[in-house]
């Protein structure tokens, strides 16, 4: 004799149709997961290193220190009463954020396709988990900002509030670009091989040991279409403070090219999200 369950522990899975926006209710659902994820993916990242989380003081604070040794007396790169370190670590802190959100995201799909095709959770939550588990090494990298400042006298002024929106922004920039290339991942591997290349071309695009003003006036503003420029340069501005100035339509440009990334990533993400399954 069969067994009726109630309709309430009935639960139908459908695909989505055509370009639907997301599912923020369902995304509210599996809110615990994707603090499970971010929390994962914190823990794999050092799992078995000698130095676990000192790595995340290292890599930013040599290569700042790097930076400075070979750029640091250049004329034009520097910037008049502002330590070259500073300047430097001012920049790669939100870059990092950024490129390992986006190395990491970008493959994500494949990384765990076990978990794709075997249990149903919105898949959006894997590139997002990468991008935000980014934050617990950009916020020890911060600490590490503070006290360099505290050494150089550094005071800094009411701009500092500003920064967590431009993080926000860098953040919001890496998902649009890991949803794209995490849905082309799942079907066509080369996007791991591009990454590397990618990114490095983008480093010399952004003004990460060189400041905005190098750059020919008349050509800053395709420049901003980077969605990093205004990340980096804001950044470097909320900082320094008055010793370090910005221009706001830059900022603005680069914000909004940062929002359409997104949509556009998160789009094209849920259209092909059906097949994932499938494909990955």
């Amino acid at each position: 004799m069969a067994t009726e369950f109630p309709s309430e522990h009935v639960v139908t899975i459908r695909p989505t149709r055509g370009w639907v926006p997301v599912n923020l209710r369902e995304l509210w659902a599996y809110r615990e997961l994707l603090y499970f994820l971010v929390w994962r993916d914190v823990k794999v990242r050092y799992k078995q290193t000698v130095l676990g989380v000192i790595w995340v003081v290292i890599q930013p604070l040599f290569m700042a220190l790097l930076l400075t040794f070979v750029f640091g007396q250049l004329p034009g790169f520097s910037v008049p009463g502002v330590p070259f370190v500073l300047f430097a670590l001012a920049a790669l802190l939100p870059w990092n954020l950024f490129t390992r959100g986006l190395s990491e995201g970008s493959t994500s799909l494949v990384s765990n396709e076990r978990l794709v095709t075997k249990v149903y959770f919105p898949r959006l939550f894997l590139p997002a988990a990468s991008v935000v588990a980014g934050l617990v090494d950009l916020t020890v990298g911060l600490g590490v900002l503070a006290v360099l400042m505290v050494y150089f006298r550094i005071t800094p002024t009411f701009a500092i509030l500003v920064l967590p929106l431009l993080i926000l922004m860098a953040i919001i920039a890496a998902m649009g670009i890991a949803f794209l290339l995490s849905a082309i991942d799942a079907r066509f591997r080369d996007v791991r091989y591009t990454l590397p290349f990618l990114t490095t071309l983008w480093l010399f695009a952004t003004p990460i040991f060189y400041p905005l003003a190098i750059v020919p006036e008349p050509w800053r503003w395709l420049y901003a279409l980077n969605p990093m420029v205004g990340v980096v340069d804001g950044s470097r501005w909320a900082v320094l403070g008055g010793g370090y100035a910005i221009d706001p339509t830059l900022i603005a440009i680069s914000l909004a090219v940062a929002a359409i990334v997104f949509l556009a990533g998160l789009l094209f993400f849920t259209r092909t999200e059906r097949r994932l399954a499938d494909t990955v």
